[in-house]
């Protein structure tokens, strides 16, 4: 005998004695009742007893089950055999069914017929065959949806199975792996930009270890609290995904440094949003930084965080570039000490600068247009506006005569004015003339 055979036999012997204890208690408590509804219990009881005993003998799963000419062995099921089961518990509830409902029917037509001085009695048993019912019920699904590797299906069943796509061994596009990586598509849905990340090198790799819930979540979470908006969690995650692999702990470390710096909320907030890269470095590399800054350029405190909560990446980015235009201003520009620390404070933009952009307009200013030191460090926005707008003004001012840029003489134009007012207004109120002058004039340059 096989062991699906003898599961199946267990199960229903278990039936019948748990219907044989039914009966009894039913047969006990109903000997207290009178004789019209005690005598109709254990009928009904008996009746149904009887229907279920028959409905298993009848479904009962065969010991062998043939394949072809042989016979298999083991813990495996047709499609008959679970087909017979589904019909034996279906029969099982149905009669139960039917049983609680004649029961009910009858408990109501003695309550209806009895007079004033009769004792209405209805049997406890209900309940108790209801959590039989239910628990036998419950056995039949659990082993209807429970088998075994080794089953035997048909071809059509076989087709029918789904399978999920895995995902592709290798690939050169993060593109082929956001339909399955519940990471990259919620990053898709933050707006960012995975055609970026997949240009360097085993970021995307990373991103696909990364478990959305307990690595990316949390850090979100984290730039929420201290004030960055949901907006720029893309601009974020695009520029720096290594954000994502940064513990808590030390995130917090390097925002609770910048606040022992009296940097504001606001001002983090800002400053992470627009330098990604700020909270990846270490509060020894911060403190470093700061103070380079202080140090070299004469700052007070208040100041140092003044241009550097303006241009955060001043923290972020090599300090090369930032000593080089230290040097060209005092060297060949020629300014002084004083009106650097002036020139930085006003337009920090100045320190990461392009070097032959900044001696190229400041060459114009000052052999062209003949303006001083001190007046470029009056007004430095001028060292950050573009060369061909500063020029193109410049000579039309001079071809009408009007190119007038020291503040002592009549007719003074002031060079905050001269690159910051829009075409029209520098034509009507500068140049007194109109823009279409302004453009005929453009093109003979």
């Amino acid at each position: 005998m096989t062991l699906c055979g003898t599961l199946a036999e267990d199960r229903a012997e278990l039936r019948i004695q748990l219907l044989i204890a039914m009966a009894s208690s039913c047969t006990q408590l109903c000997l207290q009742c009178r004789s019209r509804l005690c005598s109709k219990t254990v009928a009904s009881t008996w009746e149904y007893y009887t229907q279920v005993r028959n409905c298993i003998i009848v479904t009962r799963v065969p010991t062998k089950i043939l394949d072809g000419s042989s016979v298999i062995k083991g813990n495996r099921i047709t499609n008959q055999a679970r087909q017979m089961r589904n019909q034996q518990m279906f029969c099982y509830s149905d009669l139960a069914a039917k049983h609680l409902a004649t029961e009910a029917k009858d408990d109501k037509g003695v309550e209806e017929t009895s007079g004033a001085d009769v004792v209405v009695y209805k049997s406890p048993l209900l309940p108790i065959r209801d959590a039989v019912l239910e628990s036998q019920v419950s056995l039949d699904l659990d082993a209807a949806t429970e088998f075994s590797a080794l089953e035997v299906i048909s071809d059509e069943e076989a087709v029918s199975i789904l399978v999920p796509s895995a995902l592709p061994p290798a690939s050169t596009s993060l593109r082929d792996y956001v339909d399955q990586s519940e990471t990259l598509s919620k990053l898709v849905q933050l707006g960012v930009n995975l055609w970026k990340l997949e240009q360097r090198p085993n970021v995307g790799s990373m991103l696909l270890r990364l478990n959305f819930n307990t690595d990316v979540a949390p850090r979100l979470l984290f730039l929420k609290e201290i004030g960055v908006e949901d907006s720029r969690f893309g601009y974020i995650i695009s520029h720096n995904p290594f954000i994502l692999t940064e513990s808590l702990e030390n995130l917090k470390s390097r925002v609770n440094y910048l606040k022992s710096k009296n940097f504001s909320s606001e001002t983090i907030a800002s400053m992470v949003s627009r330098a990604p890269y700020l909270l990846n470095f270490s509060v020894k590399r911060l403190d470093n930084r700061l103070g380079f800054y202080q140090q070299q350029l004469h700052l007070s405190a208040s100041n140092t965080r003044n241009i550097v909560g303006r241009l955060p990446r001043l923290l972020c980015g090599s300090l090369e570039p930032v000593k080089e235009n230290l040097k060209v201003c005092e060297i060949e520009l020629g300014f002084k000490e004083n009106e650097i620390q002036q020139i930085v404070i006003a337009v920090p933009k100045v320190l990461t600068a392009n070097k032959r952009k900044l001696t190229q307009i400041f060459d114009f200013l000052h052999n062209i247009m003949k303006v001083p030191h001190n007046l470029i460090a009056k007004f430095p926005q001028v060292l950050n506006s573009k060369y061909l707008r500063v020029r193109e003004r410049h000579l039309f001012l001079e071809y009408l005569g009007k190119a007038q840029y020291d503040p002592t003489l009549p007719n003074y134009i002031s060079l905050d004015r001269l690159v910051s007012v829009p075409d029209e207004t520098f034509c009507t109120e500068l140049a007194l003339a109109t823009l279409e002058d302004f453009y005929l004039f453009q093109k003979t340059l």
